[in-house]
């Protein structure tokens, strides 16, 4: 049943790369030690409190590090007794790096890239998998990128989680924990401009609903347009979110939640740009393949009510119940096929089809926790449900139901007469996919330096697939077991290594068991082996977290390189790689946060005869280095600050096996408090570079980055 099929290149030998930005940032990294160790005008705790922006007395620590979080085992838990690899991308930071959505953030997350829409690379591997709040229910379902308007910290877990959460991928977990009601009064407001027509503007109100505080609410609403470079296209984002706390009696919090999405992309679904073998575009940066009237629609409700409940000193428990509907339509033009016109050896045409498609979700889930303290141990008990209904519609025109093709070199954006179209149903399927399961953890403290976890989980799912166009109705179920062991130990202050063993199991989506997209496919399973340790050095100055891990997993999906409706699984895939995450403070008001990672993923088994000419290839979009660097420097005597970032990925290759070459673009930020406002400027790509994030197909090509963006803001706090 595992079928596979690959066309990759083998990897470079050098694990490090030879491009000078690369080794110009590694220094300037490793610069931080030393800087530190030479300033001894050390500083006290005393930074910025959360709800600060820009009055800091020192320590990156303080602005840029969460001392734990619940997102790896489902209970409060320090970060240093997790032995895991894991990442907190807070509000500070998403404010200074003045990040919209998530593709804004990829370069804090070391092993994390970009791979096309919402989906990313993460430790080798394709996925798009999230939480809101540690539970399912992504209102961004499908192929819209998540907002961060209304997320007050990024989660980033490394490596398999199953063992609690049940399938996920083997590269981690990325999950959005949401703004919350508040106790104190917060209310501001803040107007955004920009190049390429940007606009936005924003509320939020937060407080106490009456004197004693047991209700508390959260009003929040934003509203963005802009006309990016590209041809064909502007964009919209509308965002409301409404919060309720309630105190129910001294042990019991209810929360309630509404969050609104709206979303337009006007020219899109948009692809990417055609390039050679060597990965040079083969059209300029701003050329579409949409037409002016093409667009990609989101529409998203989501309702969420938790209930928090401590039954005496030592038992408690959650409830979390969430819903979201959306509603995602796309009408876009497809690159299909590439043509040499003039016979001169260079591809300069490309043919098109109409798509004409239309998602509906709506999916619910139950996630339930009791948490016993017993002495040295935390002991977690829980299950979880969650049901996804999909409706898929699809209709298609090609080239000889009228379709134009476009040129690359000297293209026409005369806009083709849709309605001309021969529309013919592709595809009209209803699907529902069910995942359940139960869990058992253990977080035993066997000293006060020592720290033991394991847990097991059991899986079921239950897929079904009725293809309303063929009049037929497929139908799959199975299980899974999942487990993880792993410990954490404090040698002294400065190390705190930690080691773990996890698997994986994820079922495949009910769309893509069905027998037209390519399937059945076997669930995908995975094996991880991860090490680290976790570093407090120069009095405190600098904490570093080194990771190595390797990973295996089996029946990986990917789209089929000779049929792009269709899918093929990768027998085994082999993922293995470092990663270097550091916080610095280089002086007493100048921070540093740099993330580095290098990974080797390789097909160890391949797709079906073709399996010999794939086994050990590089897999798509899996680039060996990346290095991210945020730096900041605060001017207490003028309540300023100002930031430099840097990104750096090194060269993939598509689908195709075509080269994706390697690029850094660099961003600076100004920011600056005056009574209750704050003004804030930031340029991101600031030498203006044309470069592509990774690669898809040979006919759609490589998916082109931003070009340069400048944004200045105005926020007023009362």
């Amino acid at each position: 049943m595992i079928h596979a099929k690959h066309n990759n290149q083998t990897p470079t030998s050098s694990p490090l790369g030879k491009k000078t930005p690369l080794a110009l940032m590694i220094a300037l990294s490793f610069s931080a030690a030393a800087v530190a160790s030479d300033d001894t005008n050390t500083t006290s705790a005393d930074a910025t409190s959360a709800d600060a922006t820009m009055t800091v007395h020192g320590r990156a620590l303080s602005l840029y590090r969460a001392e734990e979080t619940s997102l790896a085992t489902k209970t409060p838990t320090a970060i240093d007794d997790t032995p895991q690899s894991i990442q907190v991308l807070p509000r500070q930071l998403i404010e200074d790096q003045a990040a919209r959505q998530i593709t804004d953030l990829y370069r804090s997350m070391s092993g994390v890239s970009q791979y096309n829409y919402s989906y990313v690379t993460f430790r080798g591997f394709r996925q798009d998998h999230v939480l809101y709040d540690g539970v399912r229910g992504d209102p961004f379902e499908g192929l819209s990128i998540p907002q961060l308007f209304n997320i007050e910290r990024v989660e980033v877990l490394k490596g398999p989680a199953a063992a609690v959460m049940g399938s996920g991928e083997p590269g981690g977990t990325i999950n959005y924990t949401t703004k919350k009601p508040t106790y104190a009064t917060k209310r501001h407001v803040a107007v955004t401009g920009g190049n390429q027509d940007f606009t936005s503007a924003q509320v939020e109100l937060s407080g106490s609903a009456n004197a004693d505080q047991l209700q508390r609410y959260r009003l929040g609403i934003y509203q963005d347009h802009e006309n990016p470079y590209r041809k064909n296209t502007d964009t919209r984002n509308r965002i409301i979110d409404l919060g309720y706390e309630w105190d129910a009696g001294a042990d019991t919090t209810i929360g309630l939640q509404y969050i609104n999405v709206t979303q337009h992309i006007g020219g899109g679904r948009i692809r990417g740009i055609p390039t050679d073998d060597d990965g040079n575009f083969l059209a300029d940066a701003s050329w579409n393949a949409n037409d002016a009237s093409d667009y990609h629609d989101l529409e998203a409700q989501v309702y969420q009510v938790r209930v928090n409940h401590n039954i005496n000193d030592w038992l408690s428990g959650d409830v979390t119940l969430r819903y979201f509907e959306n509603e995602d339509t796309q009408k876009y033009h497809e690159s299909r096929s590439l043509k040499d016109t003039n016979g001169d050896g260079i591809n300069d045409t490309v043919t098109r089809e109409y798509r004409d498609q239309l998602r509906t979700n709506k999916a619910g889930s139950v996630t339930a926790n009791l948490v016993a303290q017993l002495e040295q141990h935390t002991l977690l008990f829980g299950a979880d449900y969650y049901r996804l209904d999909n409706e898929f519609n699809y209709h298609r025109a090609k080239r000889k139901n009228g379709v134009s093709d476009r040129s690359l070199t000297h293209p026409d954006y005369t806009p083709d007469d849709v309605t001309s179209y021969n529309l013919s149903l592709a595809k009209h399927t209803d699907s529902r996919e069910e995942r359940y399961g139960a869990y058992l953890q253990d977080q035993w403290q066997i000293t006060d330096a020592w720290n033991v976890l394991s847990g097991i989980r059991l899986d079921g799912y239950r897929d079904k697939v009725v293809d309303l166009k063929k009049e037929t109705q497929e139908q799959y179920t199975g299980t899974g077991f999942s487990y993880r062991v792993g410990s954490t130990y404090k040698i002294n202050t400065q190390f705190h290594p930690y080691a773990v063993i996890a698997t994986g199991f994820v079922p495949q989506s009910a769309a893509s068991q069905a027998s037209d997209n390519g399937g059945p496919f076997d669930p995908e399973e995975s094996l991880m082996y991860e090490t680290g340790v976790r570093t407090y050095l120069f009095d405190n100055r600098v904490n570093m977290n080194v990771a190595l891990y390797h990973i295996t997993k089996e029946n990986v999906l990917q789209t089929d390189p000779n049929d792009s409706d269709k899918q093929v699984a990768y027998g085994k895939v082999r993922s293995q790689g470092i990663e270097v995450d550091i916080l610095a403070d280089l002086t007493e008001n100048w921070v540093a946060n740099l993330s580095y990672a290098y990974n080797d993923t390789l097909v160890k088994q391949g797709y079906g005869k073709f399996s010999n000419r794939t086994a050990g290839k590089r897999f798509a979009n899996a680039p060996h280095n990346q290095l991210g660097l945020w730096t900041r420097y605060h001017f207490p005597a003028i309540d300023s600050s100002i930031g430099f970032g840097a990104d750096y990925v090194s060269e993939q290759l598509t689908q195709a096996a075509q080269k994706v070459k390697p690029f850094t673009v660099y961003d600076m930020s100004w920011q600056t408090l005056w009574h209750d406002w704050k003004f804030q400027l930031n340029v991101k790509n600031l030498f203006d570079k044309s470069y592509a994030v990774s690669g898809f197909t040979e006919a759609t090509g490589s998916f082109v980055g931003e070009r340069r963006r400048v944004y200045l803001q105005a926020d007023y706090s009362f």
